[in-house]
């Protein structure tokens, strides 16, 4: 079983290492390009749109508010990724891995917005009446030849379905992890979390949608105020630590400590591994959460990637790695134990005691907003395959996954998660690259019309 193990972890590592860490790059640079630079160059207009209109109902056709339907795709974003994803980059890649989780989120920007554009483009109501889409709809019904569209989509959902259990057990498991820091079984938690989640995910999109609308902004705010705190009572450090994520993003890292060293390609390699996980960058389930929402252009809905990346990218992640770094705990433990991280800069300090319960209630409600939309997606991916009545069923599979979180181990299936990702991402990174030409279509039909860019009163002339 470890041998087994070590190979599906090297061909995960080879397939992060070169040819889709390449695949991202040409994909992000080509929207870049095609699309003027928009995530620089619109950003203050795009905040306008969204954190500044972020209580407005929004016009035309949907089921949920834009807000909500941002809050849902961001509550599956914002993750265990967040927090313990981060030590793990820059356990293994050094403090260079957080420089190239910050170039992966610049990419994701830009890529999570042309799957929310594509999504709500194609997307359509189902036997139930509500509105569905993702990848394997845009795919199959927007690539040019037809017939190659659908066959990649099939594809790309058919090792979606595969992975999706797998991450729903790694953020089961940080809970779990979590959870037993404070003294509570991890059986207990995994029954906990599977009975919730089950309540809150068959109340449909509507129930799941008026939850993470609540949870989201609240786990955020105080998770990043935690953070702040943690950093400016270390504020001494911190232009040190700026410096060496800098200089150790381009030159790598010497061991000291319990870090045991990391070469360029080593930061490359698990920043934009651990940031591709932490904004979902690629994976398309945006879309799936865009799909309800209601707006009057798909590019207006678009812009809420750009604000998801934002948030979850540059503003946690950046928290999660600058605590680390600054409270020094980073070079203190070995990278087997990068996990416990988070929990040792806070208490570094709160304290033993409330820095443990602080990273722990963060965790749990990173999760919990995360497992409740992984779920969705996981019936959305079944929905695509067997029909809404046989996807209730792969709801409750999603829903037992959890439990899993229980028994295994981060290592294992991180192993998993990188290899069936990485083979999930390539035909979808392909077909966006090919679908771009749509994206910019619409991106100057919006900038042009009257009708929607002209009209914001204060907008850019």
């Amino acid at each position: 079983m470890g041998n087994f193990l070590n190979t599906v972890a090297s061909i995960g590592s080879w397939i992060w290492a070169y040819p889709l860490l390449i695949l991202i790059v040409i994909c992000g640079l080509v929207y870049t390009f095609r699309l003027g630079f928009m995530q620089i160059r619109h950003f203050p207009y795009i905040m306008k749109q969204t954190f500044g209109n972020m209580f407005k109902k929004g016009e035309g056709e949907g089921t949920v508010s834009p807000f909500q339907a941002a809050a849902t795709a961001l509550a599956c974003t914002v993750g265990a990724s967040n927090i313990v994803g981060v030590p793990i980059a820059i356990a293994f890649g050094g403090p260079g891995g957080l420089f190239w989780m910050w170039v992966c989120s610049f990419m994701g920007m830009i890529i999570k917005f042309a799957e929310i554009v594509l999504g709500i483009k194609y997307r359509e109501k189902n036997e139930e009446g509500v509105y569905v889409s993702g990848p394997m709809y845009y795919m199959s019904k927007g690539f040019p030849n037809k017939k190659a569209g659908k066959v990649m989509a099939w594809m790309m959902s058919f090792t979606m379905l595969i992975f999706m259990p797998f991450t729903i057990a790694a953020q089961s498991v940080s809970a779990v992890q979590s959870a037993e820091t404070i003294g509570i079984d991890a059986m207990v938690t995994g029954i906990v979390l599977t009975v919730l989640i089950g309540i809150i995910t068959f109340g449909g999109i509507k129930r799941i949608a008026s939850v993470t609308d609540k949870m989201v902004p609240i786990m955020v705010v105080l998770y990043v105020t935690g953070a702040l705190i943690v950093i400016a009572v270390n504020i001494s450090a911190l232009p040190g630590v700026l410096a060496s994520v800098f200089k150790s993003a381009f030159t790598g890292h010497a061991a000291t400590g319990g870090f045991a060293g990391a070469a360029v390609s080593a930061a490359i390699r698990y920043g934009f591994a651990r940031g591709a996980y932490s904004t979902d960058l690629g994976m398309g389930s945006a879309a799936m959460g865009h799909a309800a929402a209601t707006t009057d252009h798909p590019v207006r809905q678009g812009f809420w990637g750009v604000f998801e990346v934002t948030v979850s990218g540059l503003v946690i992640c950046t928290m999660s790695g600058l605590t680390i770094l600054c409270t020094g705990v980073w070079d203190d433990i070995s990278a087997e134990q990068s996990a416990q991280m988070p929990t040792l800069a806070f208490q570094s300090v709160f304290g033993t005691e409330v820095g443990g319960i602080v990273v722990s209630v963060a965790l749990l409600f990173f999760v919990v907003s995360t497992l409740i939309v992984q779920v969705y997606y996981g019936e959305r991916q079944c929905e695509f395959f067997f029909g809404t009545k046989i996807a209730k069923i792969g709801k409750l599979v999603c829903v037992l996954a959890i439990l899993m979180g229980a028994v295994l181990n981060l290592s294992t299936i991180f192993s998993f998660l990188d290899l069936v990702l990485g083979i999930a991402l390539f035909p979808h990174l392909i077909a966006l690259i090919v679908m771009s030409g749509q994206v910019v279509a619409l991106k100057n039909e919006f900038f042009s019309d009257p009708r929607y860019y002209l009209r914001d009163k204060g907008g850019e002339k």
